[in-house]
Order: C-alpha cells, then sequence, then structure tokens
C-alpha cells in the first residue's frame, strides 16, 4: 500500500518546500484592471474599500485554509466558498465579484488583476515581491530518499503570451505619415506592448511591390500596395507571426504577392491563411514556444474570387469548413491548441452578422481554443462558446480610418492571449485609440472604460 504524506504550510527551512503562487481574479467582463494590497487587506478583514468594496470574495476550502494561514482568518462575511469544479460560475452569479485561485487554476473566463502594480500572467512578474503567494512543504523527517516538490505552481518556462492584432494596411494616410514622420511613427506608442510577447501576430492585408506608387492620402481606388521599406515598422514591433487572409494579398498581382511571401521568408516569419498555392495557403503553421503547442490556421469566406489563393496562384485561404474542422480535430489528438482567424465580411458594426456567428461557434465547437476576427475596421464584441475564446472583430491596427465611414474606427484592440503548460488560461484586453490618421495610442482611463463598458454590454454580459 503506498505511503500518504501530509502537505501543509510551511515555515521551517528544513525538508522539501513549494511556493504557490495565488491570481486575484475576477470575472472576464469587468473593467476594473488593479487592487492596492492594502485595500485587498481591509476587504479581508471586513473594512469596506477599494474598488470591490461590498463585493464577495470566491475561492474554494483549500485555498481559503491556505490564504488564511497568511492573513488569519477573514472576516465572517467577506469569503465566500464553493468547490473548484463551480467557482467559476459562482463568482459570474454574483457581479461584481472578485476571487482567489491558484495560478495553475487559472481558467479563460477569469480576468486577472495587476495586485500592486504585479501579474502572474505577466512576463516580467517578480514572484518575490508579490504578496500573495504561501509556502508549503514537509517535514523532512519519513520521507523515501530525493523526495523533491517543484518549486512553484509557476513556472515560467510554462509560459506563452501571444499578442493579436487586427487590421494593418500601410496605405494611404497612413503611408504619408509614415513617409513624413519616419517609417516607425505609426509604432511608437504601442510598440512596448507588442515586444512584451513571446508571439507578436500582424494581420497585413497589402502586399508590397517595388512599383507601388508614392502614397496619396486621398486616393480613391481600393486596390493597395505599400512600399518594401515599410516592412521595417513590421520588423520594429516584433512581429512572428503574418497573417494572410486579407481580401487585398493579390490587389498588386501574383509578383507582388510573392515578393512579399519572400520577404517574409527571409526574416524567419511564419505565415498562414494564405500562401504561394492553396495548399500552402490553407495549411495549418505550428509553433513550439515553451512546451505550449500552438497551430494558426486562417482563410477569406468573404472573396473577392481573384484574391483567393488558387493550385496554381497565390493568395488568400479560401474557407473550406468541413476540412478546417478536421484538421482542428486532428491538431488536438497531436496535442496542439489551434487558433483560427477569418477575414469576414465587413459590417460596421459591433455585433457580428449571423453567418459570421455560425461560423466562428462551428470553430471553436470543432476545438479552436480562440477564434479571432481579422476583417473588423470596426471593434465588435466578444463571448466564450464553451471554454473557447471568441472575439469576432478587433478593429484595425495600423489603418488610417479616423472614425471614418462610421465613429468608432478609431478604437482598437490588442488581444493578449497566456498559455501554460499546454494550456489556454485566459486573455488581457489591451485597448488603444488612433491618432493622426496612422499612430495608435493607450486609450487613457475614461476611454478605456466607455470602450470596454460598451463592448460588455453588447456582448451580453450586462
Amino acid at each position: 500500500m503506498a505511503a500518504l504524506y501530509h502537505l501543509d504550510i510551511q515555515t521551517a527551512e528544513n525538508g522539501p518546500q513549494t511556493t504557490w503562487i495565488y491570481a486575484l481574479v475576477v470575472p472576464f467582463p469587468t473593467i476594473i484592471d488593479d487592487v492596492l494590497w492594502d485595500d485587498f487587506l481591509d476587504a479581508w478583514q471586513g473594512r469596506s474599500a477599494g474598488p470591490f468594496a461590498g463585493a464577495p470574495l470566491w475561492m474554494d476550502s483549500s485555498t481559503l485554509k491556505a490564504i488564511s494561514a497568511l492573513l488569519g482568518p477573514p472576516a465572517s462575511d467577506s469569503v465566500r466558498t464553493a468547490p473548484a469544479d463551480i467557482l467559476t460560475e459562482s463568482a459570474w452569479l454574483k457581479q461584481p465579484s472578485w476571487g482567489i485561485v491558484p495560478f495553475d487554476e487559472l481558467k479563460p473566463r477569469w480576468k486577472v488583476l495587476n495586485l500592486d502594480g504585479q501579474s502572474p500572467i505577466s512576463k516580467d512578474f517578480d514572484p518575490d515581491i508579490y504578496p500573495l503567494k504561501v509556502t508549503f512543504g514537509f517535514q523532512e523527517e519519513g520521507l523515501p530518499p530525493n523526495f523533491t516538490l517543484p518549486e512553484s505552481n509557476r513556472d515560467p518556462g510554462k509560459l506563452t503570451t501571444l499578442i493579436m492584432t487586427g487590421v494593418t494596411a500601410m496605405v494611404r494616410a497612413t503611408a504619408a505619415k509614415m513617409e513624413r514622420n519616419g517609417i516607425l511613427y505609426p509604432g511608437k506608442d504601442i510598440r512596448a506592448w507588442l515586444l512584451s510577447a513571446d508571439l507578436t501576430h500582424i494581420s497585413n492585408e497589402i502586399p508590397f511591390s517595388e512599383n507601388c506608387p508614392f502614397p496619396d492620402p486621398n486616393q480613391a481606388t481600393l486596390v493597395f500596395c505599400s512600399d518594401p521599406k515599410y516592412i521595417t515598422l513590421l520588423e520594429d514591433v516584433g512581429t512572428d507571426i503574418v497573417e494572410l487572409t486579407g481580401n487585398h494579398f493579390q490587389d498588386w498581382g501574383s509578383d507582388a504577392t510573392l515578393l512579399t511571401l519572400e520577404m517574409y521568408d527571409q526574416r524567419g516569419w511564419i505565415y498562414f491563411g494564405g500562401g504561394v498555392n492553396l495548399a500552402d495557403a490553407r495549411s495549418a503553421k505550428t509553433i513550439i514556444h515553451n512546451g505550449n503547442k500552438l497551430a494558426f490556421i486562417g482563410c477569406n469566406p468573404a472573396g473577392p474570387q481573384f484574391a483567393w489563393a488558387t493550385d496554381y496562384q497565390p493568395g488568400a485561404a479560401p474557407c473550406d469548413f468541413g476540412w478546417m474542422e478536421s484538421e482542428i480535430n486532428r491538431l488536438r489528438s497531436e496535442g496542439y491548441l489551434p487558433i483560427v482567424t477569418f477575414q469576414y465580411a465587413e459590417s460596421y458594426s459591433i455585433h457580428p452578422l449571423p453567418d459570421q456567428v455560425d461560423d466562428f461557434r462551428a470553430m471553436a465547437a470543432a476545438g479552436a481554443v480562440i477564434v479571432s476576427g481579422s476583417q473588423a475596421h470596426l471593434p465588435q464584441t466578444i463571448e466564450f462558446y464553451n471554454e473557447s475564446f471568441i472575439h469576432y472583430g478587433l478593429g484595425n491596427l495600423f489603418f488610417d480610418q479616423m472614425d471614418f465611414p462610421v465613429v468608432g474606427t478609431r478604437r482598437e484592440f490588442i488581444d493578449r492571449h497566456i498559455f501554460y503548460d499546454g494550456k489556454y488560461i485566459g486573455t488581457e484586453l489591451l485597448t488603444a485609440m488612433l491618432e493622426d490618421y496612422s499612430r495608435p495610442r493607450p486609450m487613457t482611463l475614461e476611454e478605456r472604460f466607455t470602450f470596454l463598458e460598451e463592448i460588455f454590454s453588447a456582448s451580453g454580459w450586462y
């Protein structure tokens, strides 16, 4: 019969120890991002303070025991407990609410709060100064030889961050601003965000061409190209993955498309959703980072037909939903986490089209962990479908729509997805506002509050 050993709070320095990191969490559609440790302590002790004053603090019974050993018992009405398997649902039903979960038990429906500026899902997280942690251990006596514990339930070597962005089109007024102010000008205010990720995705809809004319900010036609020197901007923001589902990818003909693909290959960038022919365009592209196996598939259901790749022509991948579902199943069976993107029909509405909802959900039902809309010039709603994250449209990244042709096109999402130990565990919504027809900047707190409130309400969460 196997021996049983008791793991408990450990203060002595003898014997194996492990430090457990806990995350302070809220239901995903919560606008507040930051909490002070002093406000948390006041709430724990029953004093009404901070942004969640009076809101229940949810956790399971084992977490309550651990945090009580760290801080002392909570005030009688400040904490509510639920079994771990229904904890997320319980907190969602009682909003506004917050909670504490072990880092390794994070799920996508949680949003992780910054605690005194520190978040355990951040790459620059410093566990030495983070207060919400508990050390467990065994007394050395009676343990088998060579007995060890993991150093922590948070191993940075198992963490991957992926940033995904919306439309990039270095044309018209955006390109004119680059010529006037420098090629790197559009990225200067959000460059740090894009560089912070392990992997950065750019959806560049436009081919590069040596014969591309000088940009005209008043260009009336919708046939686009970019000067090859503009790729320096994509280099500067840390591009790793390029999506090619855009309906302008063949605007300048096959020679320009093939030149563009060659430029990406020369830089070692992975591209997907388009390619040198149909097989290349629709094939899943895979990356393994810190043990997390990610796979990217994208397609364009909207056309136009000349933009689609064929057996003999480069272009964007047309959608074959049956094949995509079977490919997602295959990738899941091999341990990959599929990420699916669409260049859907543009609707200039915060709400997705009915067919768009059906197609995005079908990919989630097939096993995609993230389904993302790259077509939207106007940001669209978000939902969780089963445990998959669906963002119907992120808005633009680098494109010149300053509240034109509809109000709202200046607003942008940059989604930072978090993976840990082979699982998708959550998403952070970064929000930006376009300035000067070319340059997104982080939103102010007031802008962010208004934007998220509108998106969360339209998503059916308020």
